[in-house]
C-alpha cells in the first residue's frame, strides 16, 4: 500500500487555479511535513519561468522532455531556505495539456532525484534511517483536472513508481505546534596551516560542518524542562541532565568567527508529536539558518565582486537577519532573510516571486535586530580553545522575545567556543 498525502484545501484551488496560458506545460514544489504514517502538505508553488523563456514564448513553445532541471533545483534551493524546521520539500507537481498526458513520467522522475540531490548536497544534517525516503510526483492535466499521485525512494536510484493517495482537508494548516528559541551563537573555527589558504567560504563551510555535529548531541530544554525523546510533546517525563564539552586547546594559523543571536523557529503538526520530532525539528532549524545565512552571504559578496582580504588584514561581515511571512490562511510562517540596506518592498517581492503567493509588507515580521549575527576573520593569529559547555554566553541584545525566552535557557554544547543558548517554547495553534 502506498503513502497517503493529506493536503490543504487552499493547495487543491491553488493548482486548478493556474492557467498553462498557452504553455505545454508548468511545474513546481509541493512543501510540507513527513511523517511515519503520513505526509502533510501545505503548500505548492509553481517554479518560475526564465526571463528568456518570457521574452520567447511566443516563438518557442517549450516541450515536456526539455523541463530545466537546473533551473527548477535552483528554485527549489531557494525555497528550501524558506523552510522553519519541520518543513521540506515533499516532492514536485506538473500540470500538463491532454496531449502530454502520457508523457511525464520520465521528466517527473528526472526532476525529483535532481531536487533531492541538490537539497541534499547543502545540508548540515543527515536524515535518519527512520524517517520517509519518498518523495512525491504530481501530475495533473490542464482540461480533465484529473491527478496521477506517486512516490519515488529518493535514496534508491533504482526505485519504481508508486501510487498513493492524494487527500484533500479542509483546515489542515491550522493545526501545527509552533517552536520557538533564540541561540546565541559563538562559533570560533581555528585555521590549520594548511586551511588558511583556503577561501573564506570553504573554511566556514568546514568548520559549520563539525560544529553541526555537537548541535545534534546538545542538550535541549522545552519550556525549562529537559524531557525524554519518545514521550508526546505536550506531556513529557523530566529527566536530569548533566551534559558538559569537552575542552579543546589548538594553536592554529588564522580562525573565522561567528558571532550573535538568531532566531530560530519549527513547525510540528499536532497529531501526537513526539519530543524527539520537535527537538529534530529545531535542531535543524538552527543549522540551516545558520548555513543559509553564510551561504547567502558569500553569494552577495561574489554578486558584488568583494575580493577576500590576504595576509594578516581581518574581515568583517555582517550576517543576514531573518524575517517570517504567514502562508495565507495558516498558522504556519515561512522565512527569508534580509541585509540592512534591503528594503521591505524587495524582501516582499521576493517572497512573491519563489511562492507565488501574495504578500503584504505589513505581514513581514522582522524577529531580529539589524547587524545581530557577524562573520569575522583574521589569519597570522592564535586561538586557544578551552571553553566548556556550562559557560553562559555572553549577554543578548535584549529585545522583549529573547527576555521572554531567556528564563528557560539551557546550554548546548557545541564544537569548542561555539556555545549556544537555547530554551525552546512552543504554542499550539487550533481551529
Amino acid at each position: 500500500m502506498g503513502r497517503t498525502y493529506i493536503v490543504e484545501e487552499t493547495v487543491g484551488q491553488y493548482l486548478s487555479n493556474i492557467n498553462l496560458q498557452g504553455k505545454d506545460f508548468i511545474s513546481g514544489l509541493l512543501i510540507g511535513q513527513c511523517s511515519s504514517q503520513k505526509d502533510y502538505v501545505i503548500l505548492a508553488t509553481r517554479t518560475p519561468p526564465k526571463e528568456e523563456q518570457n521574452e520567447n514564448l511566443k516563438h518557442l513553445k517549450a516541450k515536456l522532455n526539455n523541463v530545466d532541471e537546473e533551473w527548477a533545483t535552483e528554485h527549489a534551493s531557494q525555497v528550501s531556505r524558506m523552510l522553519p524546521g519541520g518543513l521540506l520539500v515533499l516532492g514536485v507537481f506538473i500540470i500538463t495539456t491532454l496531449e502530454l498526458a502520457n508523457d511525464f513520467q520520465n521528466s517527473l522522475r528526472r526532476l525529483i532525484f535532481a531536487v533531492e540531490k541538490s537539497l541534499n548536497r547543502k545540508r548540515l544534517w543527515n536524515f535518519t534511517e527512520e524517517e520517509v525516503s519518498e518523495r512525491v510526483v504530481l501530475h495533473i492535466c490542464s482540461s480533465t483536472k484529473k491527478l496521477s499521485c506517486r512516490t519515488y525512494d529518493v535514496h534508491d536510484p533504482k526505485s519504481s513508481p508508486r501510487p498513493a493517495d492524494w487527500k484533500y482537508q479542509n483546515g489542515l494548516s491550522t493545526s501545527w505546534l509552533s517552536l520557538e528559541c533564540t541561540v546565541h551563537i559563538n562559533i570560533h573555527i581555528p585555521l590549520s596551516t594548511t586551511s588558511v589558504t583556503y577561501t573564506l567560504e570553504k573554511n566556514t563551510k568546514n568548520g559549520l560542518a563539525r560544529w553541526a555535529k555537537q548541535v545534534e548531541n546538545g542538550v535541549y530544554l522545552i519550556n525549562g524542562q529537559v524531557k525524554d525523546g519518545d514521550c508526546d510533546l505536550l506531556e513529557g517525563q523530566l529527566l536530569n541532565s548533566d551534559h558538559r564539552s569537552t575542552a579543546t586547546v589548538q594553536t592554529c594559523s588564522g580562525s573565522v568567527n561567528l558571532k550573535g543571536a538568531v532566531k530560530c523557529r519549527a513547525y510540528i503538526h499536532s497529531s501526537r508529536p513526539k519530543v524527539k520530532d520537535a527537538l529534530q525539528a529545531m535542531k535543524r532549524d538552527i543549522l540551516n539558518t545558520v548555513a543559509d545565512r553564510c551561504e547567502i552571504l558569500f553569494e552577495d559578496l561574489l554578486l558584488n565582486e568583494i575580493p577576500e582580504k590576504k595576509d594578516s588584514e581581518k574581515e568583517f561581515h555582517i550576517l543576514p537577519h531573518r524575517v517570517f511571512v504567514p502562508i495565507p490562511g495558516s498558522a504556519v510562517k515561512l522565512c527569508d532573510y534580509k541585509f540592512g540596506d534591503e528594503s521591505a518592498e524587495e524582501i516582499r517581492d521576493h517572497f512573491m516571486e519563489m511562492l507565488d503567493h501574495v504578500i503584504q509588507i505589513e505581514d513581514l515580521e522582522i524577529v531580529e535586530e539589524i547587524n545581530t549575527a557577524c562573520m569575522s576573520s583574521s589569519v597570522n593569529s592564535e586561538a586557544s580553545l578551552d571553553s566548556t559547555g556550562d559557560e553562559q554566553p555572553q549577554q543578548p541584545i535584549k529585545t522583549p522575545i529573547v527576555l521572554k525566552i531567556q528564563q528557560n535557557i539551557g546550554v548546548i554544547a557545541a564544537f569548542a567556543v561555539a556555545v549556544l543558548a537555547a530554551g525552546i517554547s512552543f504554542h499550539y495553534f487550533s481551529d
